[in-house]
């Protein structure tokens, strides 16, 4: 399987209790209902713990602010995934998604990629 990562950053004019809210409650239940469209398997948000041991972590290696939340879609492989979002369908939901988190994250300040996992 491979996984769909992406690292958040809220909009600047929302509060970080609307982002999580917005997140949680709106785009979650909306990407869940449309999840199969595209064969997605699995769908997890981590929301950022707000304490300030982050702060400390973050200072003592030297890196960038921290992320409001992590967002990860597990599909069967790299080709499941293409597959799902170049079918007509998903093609019209990947747009729908784009468009929805566009209501609660600040893109040019996020990023995302695709990662395998290495268990130990």
């Amino acid at each position: 399987m491979i996984k769909f990562v992406m690292c958040l950053a809220r909009r600047k004019d929302l509060s970080r209790e609307a982002f999580l809210d917005y997140w949680q409650n709106r785009h979650g239940p909306f990407f869940m209902k449309n999840a199969e469209v595209i064969g997605a398997r699995r769908y997890v948000q981590s929301h950022t713990v707000t304490t300030p041991l982050n702060d400390g972590l973050r200072a003592s290696r030297g890196m960038l602010a921290e992320f409001d939340g992590v967002a990860e879609v597990w599909f069967d492989s790299e080709a499941a995934l293409v597959a799902g979002m170049s079918s007509p369908e998903g093609q019209k939901l990947g747009a729908a998604l784009h468009e929805d988190e566009a209501n609660f994250i600040d893109h040019a300040a996020s990023c995302a990629f695709i990662v395998t996992e290495h268990e130990f």
